[in-house]
């Protein structure tokens, strides 16, 4: 599976990242979901735990509203990827598009990565 979006929004009210991707599926992610599955390596624990996939518990994992769950700003990252900077001022991790199709907290992908999470 190639992932690329189609078109990406970006809804400060709502706390959501809207992307629909080149298959026509549409992912909806929550502000605290993206942070919660930020795959920068301080984030992550370290380089040994950088993986393709997020982490399955970001998924169980509930972030309260601050500014480390506030989107300032979406920056491109050449032709494959996102990197979010957020109010308390983190922008380390690069979410690839890869990455960020694994993160759809959808029923459909998360049955279709599971066997990654596993």
């Amino acid at each position: 599976m190639t992932e690329r979006p189609a078109n990406i929004t970006v809804n400060k009210k709502t706390r959501e990242l809207t992307i629909v991707w080149d298959d026509a599926h549409t992912s909806v992610y929550p502000f605290d979901l993206l942070r919660a599955a930020c795959p920068c390596a301080s984030c992550r624990g370290g380089h040994e735990n950088m993986k393709p996939e997020p982490d399955p518990s970001v998924f169980v994992r509930k972030m309260a509203e601050s500014p480390s769950t506030r989107l300032a700003n979406v920056v491109k990252t050449g032709s494959y990827a996102l990197t979010f900077v957020w109010e308390d001022g983190h922008d380390y991790g690069i979410y690839n598009w890869h990455y960020l199709r694994a993160l759809c907290p959808c029923e459909e992908d998360r049955k279709k990565f599971r066997s990654a999470d596993e």
